[in-house]
């Protein structure tokens, strides 16, 4: 029985590497773009606002007409320094206040425990691939294919409401992409 072969993450993760500009380039030539989305909150809207809203929606879908990818990411939430900072305020407070302190711990415990407390991250991404150009102009192509598809997406979604963050630094490309990794590393040292 032959013993198998231990891979080393690069070998089996497709990133080939990621530009200065937050572009990542995979080992196939296609180059991807990740743009962060902060979403409004649809319930607190009145009737209007929210015909408004999906009608700005579906201008996106038909706007945008190249495949992209929505991705969540959902976090546990650490509460633990909040928990200790309500904790030390509570030597300082009169009787009520304790007791209501002491309450909204046990209430924060118990979220938390549930997995109840979470954060979401929403990120949209875009993706070129090499459509028969010549190797030496197609990362500059590709990166100006993805610049475009980004102020489509961020038009259309500040429309609805949405901020849109175009992450364009490799810092913030690597520490997304480590999140996705290392999520309990990751969170762990927040």
């Amino acid at each position: 029985m032959e013993k198998q072969k231990n891979r080393s993450v690069q070998e089996w993760i497709p990133i080939e590497k990621v530009l200065e500009n937050g572009i990542i380039q995979l080992k196939d030539n296609t180059y991807i773009k990740i743009v962060k989305i902060k979403p409004i909150n649809f319930n607190l809207k009145s009737e209007l606002e929210k015909e408004a809203i999906l009608n700005s929606y579906k201008l996106f879908l038909k706007t945008c007409n190249f495949n992209f990818q929505i991705l969540i990411q959902s976090n546990k939430e650490d509460l633990s320094k909040h928990i200790q900072a309500v904790n030390q305020n509570l030597i300082r407070e009169d009787k009520n206040i304790q007791e209501i302190s002491i309450k909204y711990i046990q209430y924060i415990q118990n979220l938390n425990h549930d997995k109840k407390s979470s954060s979401k991250n929403f990120y949209i991404i875009l993706k070129y691939k090499n459509e028969n150009r010549e190797v030496t102009e197609f990362e500059e192509y590709a990166i100006e294919d993805l610049s475009d598809k980004y102020f489509k997406v961020k038009d259309c979604l500040s429309r609805c409401g949405n901020i849109v963050i175009d992450m364009n630094k490799k810092e913030e490309i690597l520490l997304i992409l480590f999140s996705f990794l290392n999520t309990r590393i990751y969170f762990n040292q927040i």
